[in-house]
């Protein structure tokens, strides 16, 4: 078994984590340090590498280069035995649709060969609020309830770590709010979770976020040390002519990406006075207001892309 957590210990403690595929590298030189206990969000675009980290840390895939521990195991040599500590979400439902809510865990309950596998599996179900489902088949459950079964099995052989795949892709609101408030409880007790997510909301519920672009972490720390280590500033503008004005903005001096917020414009850069001087031409115009604001979190991380794929210079 894996040593017992304490306090400030680290989950995952990997660094230079690469992976090519060919002549592309996926993931660069990534150090990756998360404390016990804690709720990680990894953030990126689609092909930025997100899902090749997490499974080079359970053991899934092999890395090309890099050392460290994940749950106090080396990934490069101990995975079998880090694949016994994890659950593992992916993105895809991954579960048999025509095999009921517990025919499924007591499946998964045999293949992790779980001492009192059906008491194991009754107490998964109570816990996650599935007992009164467990006979309706997989393939009929939405996408919230498919996703509390993944959630399920993920937990059945106590994990001490949740690596998450965009679990909530597609589910309603109401059901990724409950499936957060079911992970800051596991987190509560210990469990250390790491969840890869496009949701700015959700990005905002964890300790500690980390931004993954082109294979390269460029980006991480609290949602506050993220947005103040951009060195971003935000004006939004207001009215009837907002939109109009996205064309006119776009490759000003200063202006680094406008984006829309609703009927709101989100004009951002680094540079404060080549943002005003750029807006001022239109400050006059009736019907339109402009103001500064602290830039959230979305600003930042729309920032990061495009510089990322060079939109922007």
């Amino acid at each position: 078994m894996a040593p017992s957590a304490k306090a400030g210990e680290l989950a995952i403690d990997v660094h230079g984590l690469t992976k090519r595929f060919g002549s592309k590298v996926a993931v660069d030189k990534a150090d990756i340090a998360v404390p016990t206990g804690e709720v990680w969000g990894f953030l990126g675009p689609n092909g930025s590498g997100k899902t090749t980290t997490i499974r080079m840390l359970c053991g899934l895939l092999r890395a090309d280069a890099g050392t460290g521990t994940v749950l106090g195991y080396d990934f490069r040599t101990q995975s079998e035995k880090i694949k016994r500590e994890v659950g593992y979400m992916t993105q895809k439902f991954s579960f048999w649709e025509d095999l009921s809510i517990r025919e499924n865990l007591d499946f998964v309950a045999r293949v992790y060969e779980l001492p009192e596998a059906r008491a194991t599996v009754t107490q998964t179900l109570d816990r996650l609020g599935l007992t009164k489902r467990q006979d309706q088949l997989a393939g009929d459950l939405s996408g919230g309830w498919k996703q509390r079964l993944a959630l399920a099995a993920c937990m059945l052989h106590a994990p001490k770590m949740l690596l998450l795949d965009e679990p909530t892709a597609g589910v309603d609101p109401k059901a990724r709010r409950d499936f957060w408030d079911e992970i800051h409880r596991l987190s509560s007790e210990g469990l250390t979770v790491l969840v890869s997510t496009h949701y700015m909301d959700e990005a905002e519920r964890c300790d500690r976020i980390v931004y993954i672009n082109l294979g390269t972490i460029v980006a991480r720390g609290t949602v506050g040390e993220v947005i103040a280590q951009s060195g971003l500033h935000t004006f939004i503008v207001e009215g009837e002519g907002a939109r109009a004005l996205a064309g006119k903005l776009h490759g000003k001096p200063g202006v680094e990406f406008v984006a829309f917020f609703g009927a709101a414009l989100h004009v951002s850069g680094k540079d404060r006075g080549a943002l005003e001087a750029a807006l001022a031409p239109f400050a006059r115009e009736e019907g339109l207001n402009i103001h500064a604001a602290a830039p959230s979190l979305e600003d930042v991380f729309i920032q990061l892309q495009e510089r990322g794929t060079g939109d922007y210079a």
